[in-house]
């Protein structure tokens, strides 16, 4: 159906919206793409010290997922759309912010933007898959291992929970891509040189 397809591009090009690289024009940084690790996100540019800038960057991300999962919901309701639609909207929004249009397709991991969605879809999902991330920081004290257990934990709590089938498919999509942008971080955890965050004492 064209609402669909609408939607879904839409919840893409909302994706695209790099909070890292805008946030660091208003306030005079440098483009995250250019230091660190390269990678547009709220992690890289906490790297630059401006702590505050990597907050806002961290919510931006996060409140674009929530965005294109509440458009999605709204368009499903008003036009009569599979209960599906939302779900693909958030693998979409996704998709945007790894590639976004606007910045030459080169975006970020996607670990923020895809708790937003998740929680916009479902507020258990969203929760379990926070919980999970904490539960291991708290152990490894690694952000990569973390994103990456809950990111592979999401289409099965997806499936205790409920969700039908092209939605739970849709969810092992957004899993799928938070694996395949963290493939450095993986090998790096296998050779044991993946950083790790230090307790304050």
């Amino acid at each position: 159906m064209i609402e669909t397809f609408i939607t879904v591009v839409a919840a893409y090009l909302i994706g695209s919206f790099s909070f890292a690289v805008i946030l660091s024009k208003v306030f005079g940084m440098a483009d995250p793409r250019s230091y660190g690790s390269g990678n547009p996100g709220a992690t890289n540019v906490l790297r630059s010290g401006r702590k505050t800038v990597a907050a806002l960057t961290l919510l931006g991300d996060a409140l674009k997922g929530v965005a294109a999962v509440l458009l999605a919901k709204w368009v499903t309701a008003q036009y009569g759309l599979p209960g599906y639609v939302p779900a693909l909207a958030g693998l979409a929004v996704l998709l945007g912010h790894m590639w976004p249009v606007y910045f030459g397709f080169k975006g970020g991991k996607g670990v923020a933007t895809a708790l937003g969605m998740l929680l916009a879809l479902n507020l258990w999902l969203g929760l379990a898959c926070a919980a999970t991330w904490l539960a291991v920081f708290l152990i490894t004290r690694v952000s990569s291992l973390s994103a990456l257990l809950a990111a592979g934990l999401a289409p099965l709590y997806a499936w205790l929970l409920g969700h039908d089938p092209v939605a739970t498919l849709a969810i092992l999509g957004v899993a799928a891509l938070i694996f395949w942008r963290h493939k450095s971080n993986i090998a790096r955890l296998l050779s044991g040189e993946e950083s790790v965050f230090k307790k304050r004492a």
